[in-house]
């Protein structure tokens, strides 16, 4: 897949679901086919951990969750390895700030979709626009899913960004649930990252669709709230 056009990868972001073979009591591949049944929109693959998945059997696994996000016409991002979403044609790379740079990875991914983690408004403005496609803003929320998460930000952060004209797309990333999804999206972020209010859910379709849900309803009284404001100046 090339590089997606703004609105296109706000609408991917909506759901945006983050795993790997630590974050799941199941197979993974079955948690991500349920999850896209339930709404997910976009999913990176994040194989982290002491008990980490490494040289072929990470490549299978990644192969095998790409193989169901290409059926439902989902994207698949690989977080950090760069050489694995080249071998396996996955559709992006997310880096943090400690990962390779993000030009070297443009150079080598082309078109591909490429995110890059931010923690505070000075990473955000340092975030080129011609070589990142979108940003993942947090963590907002407390989180025990990431062992090297920073502290919590809140969903200010993000409203700092909004107010200062930070024109990349954002999913807000970090201890997310379905109570305080509306949250972030009220700050202004595109959509939510989340791992385990899907992963660690009884149900991974339904607890998919409710957060969608939960994002799409939340986006919509954004857009009203900022027409009527519009409204307001212009009388």
């Amino acid at each position: 897949m090339s590089r997606l056009e703004a609105s296109r990868l706000r609408k991917s972001l909506r759901l945006y679901l983050v795993l790997g073979s630590a974050n799941c009591k199941i197979d993974p591949a079955i948690v991500v086919e349920e999850a896209i049944r339930g709404g997910v929109t976009l999913v990176q693959f994040r194989e982290k951990g002491g008990n980490a998945l490494k040289g072929a059997e990470k490549e299978e696994l990644a192969r095998r969750i790409h193989t169901i996000c290409r059926r439902f016409g989902i994207p698949l991002i690989i977080n950090d390895d760069v050489d694995l979403a080249i071998a396996i044609d996955a559709e992006g790379v997310h880096i943090g700030q400690e990962d390779e740079p993000a030009d070297q990875v443009r150079k080598r991914i082309g078109d591909k979709i490429l995110g890059l983690s931010v923690h505070s408004m000075e990473e955000a403005e340092l975030a080129d626009h011609r070589i990142v496609d979108y940003m993942g803003v947090g963590p907002i929320f407390p989180t025990l899913s990431k062992d090297d998460a920073r502290e919590a930000q809140g969903p200010g952060v993000i409203r700092e960004m909004k107010l200062k004209n930070v024109t990349l797309p954002i999913v807000g990333i970090g201890g997310i649930s379905m109570e305080r999804a509306s949250e972030v999206i009220d700050a202004g972020a595109d959509g939510i990252a989340v791992i385990s209010a899907i992963t660690g859910a009884a149900d991974h379709g339904a607890a998919a669709q409710k957060l969608v849900c939960e994002v799409a309803a939340s986006i919509e009284r954004r857009g009203s709230s900022q027409s009527h404001q519009k409204d307001d100046t212009t009388k």
